[in-house]
């Protein structure tokens, strides 16, 4: 009886129930729908927005997942770099930073290229220019196994439980080229939906484990620019690899279950769209300040405000630190204090801002309930 999944006779021909899949699919699908349509509605600039976060939040969990933390502010500034938007507290990166950022970049935003081994090498070398001299990998190419096969493992040293062992590394040429004209061939008979297609393509990318190092990550970019696809889309508004963090358990058991199993991979593709499912109703809690200020901001459309005015409102309209006082907005918009209450006093009567109700020894005010 075959211990790995490829070892199956009839690899890597996979089969699913789709009457199983069906429901949670058409699910998936239309999530997917209402969300990309609401995103077209709120305006480039807040769209521009969505998209830096949500793509900041994939950069930083598909690291974490591998046990690698990146800097908040450095990924921010190189995802916006990239997709040519302006943030306020811009910051230089570094080349581990903009390594991860490119490959994500180039997954998503070139979602229609052919996806080729030369592009591969040049995603993996992204991810380890900058790594030490001690971290002997081979990089830019397919793992040779010198230092034996290529396994996954956890546990101590000496107790060490594998959990997967990847093909020969003699078998990753042929293998990797059978995946790569599968997922660049269109008007297959029976075609597959693009959804599924990403969840076959990231389970058969991991199995094969093609590279010494990275493999997660590139699957995990694999499985973005055919979801790219899915939505027709070069900005992503869901970020698989945040819910994937949040699953992480789940996601190497249904992984170490399905690469021993046989070649039905319902279970594996349940497990993936429940994931995606998840991932798009995230997004509300990642972008509540983003639709939050489309929503005032198509309220008050036809409200005359000046530039400081603006300015400050989306400031309340984010995360706003400490209360707002006369003196803040005047520092804040470099103004004077009675410049500063006279733009406060016009929101007042506008009824975009009130006072606190607190009180106290000086006036505090709020963004009004709209």
């Amino acid at each position: 009886m075959p211990q790995y999944i490829y070892q199956n006779e009839n690899w890597p021909m996979f089969t699913w129930n789709d009457k199983e899949l069906m429901s949670l699919l058409g699910n998936v699908r239309n999530l997917q729908g209402r969300l990309i349509g609401r995103m077209k509605t709120i305006g480039f600039p807040l769209e521009g927005e969505a998209a830096v976060r949500v793509m900041t939040a994939d950069v930083l969990k598909t690291s974490e997942i591998e046990g690698e933390r990146l800097n908040l502010a450095k990924v921010r500034s190189s995802v916006a770099r990239y997709l040519g938007i302006e943030i306020p507290d811009m910051v230089p990166s570094d080349s581990n930073t903009e390594g991860v950022v490119e490959m994500l970049m180039d997954a998503t935003l070139n979602n229609t290229e052919t996806l080729t081994k030369e592009r591969l090498f040049d995603w993996h070398a992204s991810l380890f220019i900058a790594k030490p001299s001690w971290h002997k990998i081979t990089v830019g190419n397919w793992r040779t196994d010198e230092s034996g096969p290529m396994q996954v493992v956890s546990g101590p040293i000496g107790k060490e439980m594998v959990h997967y062992q990847a093909p020969n590394a003699l078998e990753v040429p042929l293998e990797m080229e059978i995946l790569l004209e599968w997922i660049n061939k269109e008007n297959q008979e029976d075609e597959i939906d693009p959804v599924l297609k990403a969840g076959i393509a990231h389970l058969w990318f991991l199995t094969i484990h093609p590279f010494d190092d990275g493999n997660g990550r590139i699957g995990r970019a694999i499985a973005d620019m055919l979801l790219a696809r899915s939505d027709n889309n070069t900005l992503r508004f869901y970020s698989m690899s945040s819910q994937i963090q949040i699953e992480r358990d789940g996601y190497y058991e249904i992984l170490e279950k399905t690469q021993k199993g046989k070649l039905d991979i319902t279970d594996w593709l349940k497990w993936f769209l429940n994931c995606l499912k998840r991932a798009i109703l995230l997004t509300e809690e990642i972008l509540k300040n983003v639709f939050r200020r489309a929503n005032f901001w198509k309220t008050h459309e036809n409200t005359p405000l000046n530039e400081r005015q603006k300015f400050m409102v989306n400031k309340l309209l984010d995360d706003f630190e400490g209360k707002l006082k006369t003196s803040k907005w005047a520092k804040m918009t470099k103004c004077s204090q009675d410049t500063a209450l006279r733009d406060i006093v016009d929101l007042l009567e506008k009824g975009i801002l009130k006072k606190e109700a607190e009180g106290g020894r000086s006036t505090n005010y709020e963004l009004a309930d709209f």
